[in-house]
């Protein structure tokens, strides 16, 4: 697309304009036709990836054509992830408002890590942070930080409950390291995410340095089990178990950390959104009492990927652990994101999260979680009534289905796979492989979800024949 001159860099063939239309137009079909799409790509359309291998140009490429390859190329080989029959992680589908801020975001460009560099994205900031905390029913002072997912919201946030503990005992990480520094205890269930584990590992408190406490049936720490430990204790409770969708139960958890000084941490990668749905109030009582807390935006949101959010009791403990001050750099009385972040430069996720928030309102994030769970239910009864086993209490917006055993699920997941109206992913369970079903698309109303349970027990009698 690009040349170089004597100097000036010029512009081969297209203009500006019309690259970006071919672009806008590209998505537009790609949106509008998702779900008339097999949900997962079929083996030409990845075998055809093969005609992105080509040596690297030494002459610029009109704009053009390099978006009709993309589009040609790229589109078949996706999975149907944003469209209503997709079941297979947690990835919710992405509402036209969030598409349309994040187009807009794009030709903004902006560097959202200070105020001065650009006005609108910190103002986003500060009426996003006043409105999640508003539809989660947070404590009212509480932080929000934008970051690229959970894992890295997690992490944002062990690192803030480090520092904070060990501020308590006299002891400055930032300043000191922890070589030489008094001792955490860390308590997790015995179903922590994977990724609560590496952002463990991350903030050097380890994966396996850590007080594993039994869950029960559906994976709910058993706070009755709690170890007796002396403080500082971090604590790593759970809103939706990956599987199962379970609640840890966070009344006794905070109890019991309120005899001892402590923090706890909440993993709420998509649970934490149940707090925005009265019907849920069972599930989620006590999880305000946390000190920290980490979702996804790009999960129940149905926000573009990526949007992960870290939520501290108090700003100032993600501010000790993010400041990165310099010379060159201007102080301000206003929210600074690169302070309370990994991260220096970085997107303005809050933009999306403020039109989606605002298309929504109240009632409609409520709806979005109550349709999803609902839809999972009816997934979960016709699957039932179709002869096959669901191993967990569908609460959320997950269920766990099993055909006969292990293996035989197994070919079920390949069948199901294989067809394209649906695509589910394994998981263990049990002591065996089961199907999970996780619901987390605004697309996904009853009518899908009967498509899709329609097309499991097609798939599942396939299998029963012998394929």
């Amino acid at each position: 697309m690009q040349a170089q001159h004597d100097g000036e860099l010029t512009i081969q063939a297209a203009t500006s304009e019309e690259v970006l239309r071919d672009a806008m137009a590209a998505a537009l079909e790609y949106v509008t036709t998702i779900d008339d799409r097999r949900v997962g790509a079929d083996h030409a359309a990845v075998a055809a990836l093969a005609g992105f291998d080509e040596p690297f140009p030494e002459h610029g490429t009109d704009g053009r054509e390099t978006l009709r390859k993309l589009d040609e190329l790229g589109s078949p080989a996706t999975m149907a992830s944003t469209g209503s029959r997709y079941f297979g992680f947690v990835i919710g589908g992405t509402l036209p408002v969030a598409l349309g801020s994040s187009w807009l975001v794009s030709a903004w460009d902006q560097n959202a890590g200070l105020p001065v560099a650009s006005p609108v994205a910190a103002k986003l900031h500060d009426v996003a942070r006043r409105w999640l905390v508003d539809v989660l029913h947070l404590p009212t002072e509480t932080g929000v930080a934008f970051v690229s997912g959970a894992t890295v919201a997690n992490a944002s946030c062990l690192a803030a409950a480090r520092d904070s503990l060990l501020a308590d005992l006299g002891w400055d990480v930032q300043a000191d390291g922890l070589f030489g520094a008094p001792p955490l205890s860390v308590v997790v269930g015995e179903k922590a995410h994977s990724t609560l584990s590496k952002s463990l590992g991350l903030v050097g408190l380890g994966r396996n340095r850590v007080t594993v406490v039994p869950v029960d049936d559906q994976g709910r720490m058993r706070a009755e089990l709690l170890p007796d430990l002396d403080g500082p204790v971090l604590v790593c409770a759970q809103a939706g178990e990956v599987n199962s969708g379970a609640f840890d139960p966070f009344d006794e958890i905070a109890d019991w950390l309120a005899e001892r000084s402590g923090w706890l941490h909440v993993d709420g990668a998509f649970g934490l959104w149940a707090l925005a749905d009265p019907s849920r109030a069972d599930l989620v009582r006590g999880l305000d009492r946390a000190d920290s807390w980490a979702t996804d935006g790009h999960k129940w949101l149905n926000v573009t990927y990526d949007c992960g959010i870290a939520f501290v009791r108090r700003l100032a403990d993600l501010r000790r652990t993010f400041a990165a001050m310099a010379g060159y750099l201007p102080t301000s009385d206003e929210f600074e994101a690169m302070h309370h972040t990994p991260q220096s430069s970085q997107r303005a996720r809050s933009v999306e999260v403020w039109s989606a928030l605002r298309t929504l309102g109240r009632d409609g994030v409520a709806d979005l979680v109550t349709r999803a769970c609902d839809a999972a239910l009816a997934i979960g009864e016709r699957l039932e009534a179709g002869g096959l086993t669901i191993l967990n209490d569908v609460v959320l917006n997950q269920v766990l289905v099993r055909l006969v055993d292990g293996p035989t699920t197994e070919a079920l997941i390949a069948e199901v796979q294989a067809d394209g109206r649906t695509w589910c992913g394994p998981t263990q369970w049990g002591g065996a492989t089961a199907m999970r079903i996780s619901v987390s698309s605004w697309k996904t109303d009853l009518d899908a979800a009967a498509l899709a349970a329609d097309a499991i027990l097609d798939c599942a009698a396939r299998v029963r024949n012998g394929g």
